[in-house]
């Protein structure tokens, strides 16, 4: 008898995603590659609120390619700190220039 289900969903720990996408400040702008981290029970969830951190620090449209669960702590800046403060309910917007 199988007493736990074997999926994806089932971690010990947070359920921490990264989100891989672009994000556009302006209309006209050609736009700023991301990382966006965060804790969240789904990814239905984890969009959502990815989409609106990136509203609040002032992009206007975003699009995101990749969605994946983090199953190690990262080892290198910025996502080890990042990751740390996804654990504790922030949402971490990795901007790379």
């Amino acid at each position: 008898m199988i007493t736990a289900p074997d999926n994806d969903n089932n971690s010990e720990g947070p359920m921490v995603f990264i989100i891989i996408g672009k994000g556009y400040e302006s209309d006209n702008s050609e736009g700023v590659d991301l990382h966006v981290m965060l804790r969240a029970a789904d990814e239905d969830s984890a969009v959502r609120e990815a989409l609106n951190a990136l509203a609040e620090e002032g992009f206007i449209e975003a699009d995101l390619d990749q969605i994946g669960m983090l199953t190690e702590v990262p080892a290198e800046e910025p996502h080890a700190s990042a990751y740390q403060g996804a654990v504790e309910g922030e949402v971490a917007i990795i901007r790379f220039s």
